[in-house]
């Protein structure tokens, strides 16, 4: 079990790693500037998909963290629980074959299924989320209030 552990977490380095190296540059119709994007959009993605809140650490994005983490962890508690009572009352109506017991039996089935739903679209928005943020890391949001310029368009048509 430890050797798994080990050589999972060498992975997760050396894959790391790999992924610093990644640029992605862009070059402007001018030509005399080019675009050098800080964070790997696909790389955010890569660290998420192998643990849910890289993606975030990396575009250092640090509050969403522990919210991904807890809404997992809520998550996977609901299903354990539901899981157990779907156990339970499934015990219980093999052996007494009452009714009520295959209905609970059958209700926390649903509510698991319910929760490994909701789990997925946790892990999937998680993803979703790491890709975007990596794109709009470098967007720059600041108004230029040293200009007091009015800024007009028009376009002729003939």
């Amino acid at each position: 079990m430890i050797k798994i552990i080990i050589k999972t977490l060498l992975f997760v380095l050396i894959f790391t790693a790999v992924l610093n190296g990644q640029e992605s540059t862009v070059s402007s119709s001018s030509g005399d500037t080019v675009f050098v994007m800080e964070k790997s959009p696909w790389g955010a993605v890569l660290r998420s998909a192998i643990l849910p809140g890289f993606g975030q650490f990396y575009n250092e994005s640090y509050w969403k963290i522990p919210v991904i983490w807890g809404i997992g962890a809520l998550l996977v508690s609901g299903w354990v629980h539901n899981n157990g009572l779907y156990k339970e009352n499934g015990d219980l109506f093999i052996q007494s074959g009452n009714e009520t017991y295959r209905q609970r039996r059958d209700f926390y089935r649903d509510q698991r299924d319910n929760f490994t739903i909701y789990l997925v679209i946790t892990y999937l928005l998680n993803l979703v989320d790491a890709y975007v943020d990596a794109h709009l890391f470098d967007f720059d949001v600041e108004e230029n209030f040293g200009s007091a310029a009015i800024r007009m368009n028009y376009r002729l048509e003939f």
